[in-house]
């Protein structure tokens, strides 16, 4: 079976009480996955089954983390996510080496 490629931004959708399509971020330099406060709470996300140190451009965090159902590509994917204020930046989500070691390709240049 081929690996699925993905580009540097891809299409999910993520599934909580309620789903949602967005524009992900693929970060390879990101080790686990991230999903702004307000989309969680928007998808109803949780409960928080624990709490993560994170080291991030910003400095050392702790975040909640939850888990939840994705769909990149064609996999659908049990996924953790930690929880971060992500509203400064353009991508609510970003996926992590944990999820990509899932078996993904990454190519740039995939539009």
């Amino acid at each position: 079976m081929s690996r699925p490629i993905l580009g540097l931004t891809e299409r999910v959708v993520i599934y909580g009480k309620k789903r949602k399509q967005v524009i992900a971020r693929i970060d390879t330099g990101a080790q686990k996955n991230s999903i702004c406060t307000s989309l969680a709470s928007q998808l109803e996300l949780g409960p928080v089954l624990r709490t993560v140190r994170i080291r991030s451009a910003t400095g050392r965090q702790v975040r909640p983390v939850v888990k939840a159902k994705m769909k990149i590509g064609p996999k659908l994917i049990n996924a953790s996510f930690s929880l971060a204020d992500r509203t400064h930046m353009k991508y609510d989500l970003l996926i992590g080496t944990n999820t990509l070691k899932k078996g993904f390709l990454i190519d740039p240049s995939k539009k």
